[in-house]
């Protein structure tokens, strides 16, 4: 029986790489989802709002045409004779500094009757000498558009027009005011919004004044809120410019416009794409569509408003208009010129070249870089590569912690870049990803994981503990019980002379004593993260590096022996406390290349371990009674296992191996071992070298000094029984000085 994983993880990755796809579409703007982009905005609102200065900014006042002015003087559109009236009250007892108009006057004044009376003077009064005559004196008091035009000229004054993309709603009417550049200048102009056609002024007045712009927003979003306004538009292969721009060109003496932009885009890479605008040192961001962020200060209201019947009637302070920016425009709602805003709902529309103004004078327009699109997009591979790479490595709990962090941060990062650097990024897009993609972790580790999590139970529940399963459940490791060579590690453990104490002891009694010996060395092994292959009676076997793959295999074999030991002292007293004999353990480990699988008959089978090096740990166990020590490894395990120091016992022949081991007893990590243990080490050292070389005298005195330092250690009192016979019979000429065991 095998339990693949590949499936789960093919799924898993396909899911998370669509996902993360079609976010990367959409914010590259290859796939427009508007669920998204309504979050987007929602979020964008919300950050604009949390971030505003809310603040009056008291250099730009706005001339309103509010409820109380068109009841006192009138409903709109006004007498231009009034609005000429408004033009020179405002610069000459005022001292405005720039006058702006957020209206179009497209349409010539005929309110005077002067059409009428020139009808007269080329009809029934034609001859009529004295009427022809007062007529000529008068014609410049009755031309009101005349005296609007007049009241213009070389004042700094910006009119307003609107333009069109729809030729059947708006002919093309008035003129134009002079383009900025033409397009056949400028690459870029292609990816400027293309108007068709617009709604100007009488072409004596945009004559008299000093500059215009349009004052409409082609670039409003789907939602119908005002976040964004183009500066420049492109119509009939020529680039002009949004009021906001032209008031603030105006303010500086009209200088030349430097067009930022960047190289590389498109295919050819070629294409040029607008960056920004350069405007005597004062730098304004755009996007390639020449629109930038409006920069709302906040609520209608961040500007004085003054009504225009108090200008017109001089009620005004004059400290109020004095070397200020004048837009007029209106707030009364029948004129149509209410907005929807991040900020307000219901919004002045001349507010919002108000608000630009004041962004370009302050340069706290945010901006979106070029580059921030790759940044965007190697933000969203990242949260994908996470998701797929990272979580499901990860407990529940420690993921939901990172996912938190990672939300948290993006949202932080996000703000950081907006209030500090004043860099417009995406938020919508990560923050959702990072949701969506750590929901799928989590439906496919509840749905699907504890479907492994239960085939790992039930395949190797039996041999290994419960964390272990755990730990195997949430690894990317296959696992099978089919047979397979693997270097391992093996351990056999051993109750000495318990044939002779299970003989005084009663069944029950028995059985007792046994799980009270096999119950902690199986939770040692199991705390070490080895896996048990059986009980043989009073003794185990068992096995790390499967079905796990553990590159630290021997170092958590000669661990659980030690911690067996440990443990060994208090089985002894609990065995004295009940009455029962005493009783020791021996242990062998060894390390090397074993077949480990499911093996046995249609009728039984085990997940067991086998081949030589198993063996070999078998007979290093048995070896533990002949030299006196309680665990033997083997030289392949010392080399695995370094961090621990070893007393080497003996170099031997073990039954049915001709080639010699040299076998070692554990004492315990290298960083616990004392001073007077390492002397010990090295004495034994120089004993052992002294014996292989012959050096018979030499090697006896150390032994003799040892056994009489340590009277109890089996050791030493070997070695000299080796001398005395080599003394009488010495070895053959190829003697290696490894010492044959003929029994297991």
């Amino acid at each position: 029986m095998k339990f693949s994983n590949k499936w789960l993880k093919s799924y898993r990755f396909l899911a998370c790489a669509l996902i993360t796809l079609l976010f990367m579409a959409h914010t590259a703007h290859w796939l427009h989802i508007p669920t998204l982009q309504r979050m987007e905005n929602i979020l964008y609102d919300l950050r604009l709002r949390t971030t505003v200065v809310n603040t009056v900014d008291p250099r730009i006042v706005i001339i309103d045409i509010n409820e109380e002015s068109l009841a006192k003087e009138g409903r709109w559109p006004w007498r231009r004779d009034k609005l000429a009236y408004l033009v020179d009250i405002l610069f000459d007892y005022y001292n405005v500094k720039l006058l702006g108009f957020d209206v179009v006057f497209s349409e010539p004044d005929t309110s005077a009757g002067v059409e009428l009376l020139e009808k007269l003077a080329s009809g029934p009064l034609q001859k009529d000498a004295d009427f022809l005559s007062t007529l000529e004196t008068m014609r410049p008091q009755l031309s009101y558009d005349d005296m609007f035009a007049k009241s213009l000229e070389n004042r700094p004054v910006v009119l307003g027009y609107f333009t069109s993309h729809i030729t059947e709603k708006t002919p093309e009417v008035g003129l134009l005011p002079p383009p900025v550049a033409a397009t056949d200048e400028h690459p870029f102009s292609p990816l400027l919004f293309k108007e068709k056609s617009y709604a100007a002024n009488l072409p004596k007045l945009q004559t008299a004044a000093l500059s215009g712009g349009f004052f409409n927003n082609p670039n409003v979003d789907e939602d119908g809120v005002y976040r964004r306004l183009p500066l420049l538009i492109n119509y009939n292969h020529q680039v002009y410019e949004a009021l906001s721009l032209a008031l603030f060109k105006t303010l500086l003496g009209k200088p030349e416009v430097k067009f930022i932009t960047g190289e590389g885009y498109g295919k050819s890479n070629i294409d040029s794409h607008l960056e920004g605008l350069e405007i005597e040192g004062f730098h304004i961001p755009v996007d390639q569509s020449g629109t930038l962020l409006v920069p709302y200060r906040g609520r209608q209201g961040s500007f004085p408003y003054v009504s225009a019947t108090d200008v017109l009637n001089g009620v005004t302070d004059v400290e109020k208009l004095k070397d200020k920016i004048v837009i007029v425009g209106t707030s009364a709602a029948g004129l149509l010129d209410l907005r929807v805003t991040p900020v307000q709902n219901v919004y002045a529309g001349v507010e919002v070249h108000a608000n630009i103004l004041s962004g370009l004078l302050d340069q706290s327009i945010k901006s979106r870089p070029s580059y921030i699109l790759a940044v965007e997009l190697a933000e969203l591979l990242s949260i994908c590569l996470l998701a797929v790479f990272m979580f499901p490595r990860l407990p529940v709990f420690l993921s939901a912690i990172i996912f938190s962090a990672l939300l948290i941060g993006g949202i932080a990062f996000n703000f950081y870049c907006w209030a500090i650097w004043n860099i417009d990024t995406v938020l919508a897009s990560p923050i959702t990803l990072l949701a969506l993609l750590y929901g799928i972790q989590l439906f496919f580790g509840f749905f699907f994981e504890s479907r492994k999590k239960k085939q790992m139970g039930n395949m190797f529940g039996q041999y290994i503990p419960p964390e272990l399963v755990e730990q195997m459940s949430q690894s990317d490791e296959e696992f099978s019980l089919k047979g397979e060579s693997r270097e391992m590690t093996v351990l056999f453990s051993d109750v000495r002379g318990f044939t002779t104490i299970s003989e005084g002891m009663e069944p029950q009694e028995l059985c007792e004593l046994i799980n009270d010996i096999l119950t902690p060395v199986t939770r040692v092994i199991h705390e070490s993260k080895g896996t048990i292959d059986k009980y043989i009676g009073d003794a185990i076997m068992a096995f790390w590096g499967a079905p796990m793959h553990n590159p630290q295999h021997a170092a958590y074999a000669v661990r659980a022996g030690l911690a067996i030991l440990q443990a060994l002292t208090a089985i002894q007293k609990d065995f004295k406390a009940k009455g029962w004999p005493e009783i020791d353990i021996g242990i062998g480990i060894n390390t090397g290349k074993m077949s480990v699988g499911n093996m046995g008959s249609q009728f039984r089978i085990a997940y067991t371990v086998m081949g030589d090096a198993v063996n070999l740990g078998s007979r290093l166990e048995g070896l533990t009674k002949q030299y006196g020590v309680r665990m033997i490894v083997s030289e392949s395990t010392l080399l695995a296992a370094p961090e621990f120091t070893y007393r080497e016992l003996d170099k031997v022949r073990v039954k049915g191996k001709h080639k010699p081991i040299t076998i070692y007893e554990p004492l315990g990590v290298t960083e616990g071992i004392s001073h007077e243990q390492l002397q010990i080490l090295d004495l034994l050292n120089q004993g052992l070298h002294g014996y292989r070389q012959q050096q018979w005298a030499t090697a006896q005195t150390i032994f003799e000094q040892l056994a009489e330092r340590y009277p109890q250690d089996k050791l030493y009192p070997i070695y000299l029984e080796r001398i005395a016979y080599y003394l009488e019979s010495p070895p053959e000429i190829d003697w290696d000085g490894a010492f044959t065991h003929t029994r297991k």
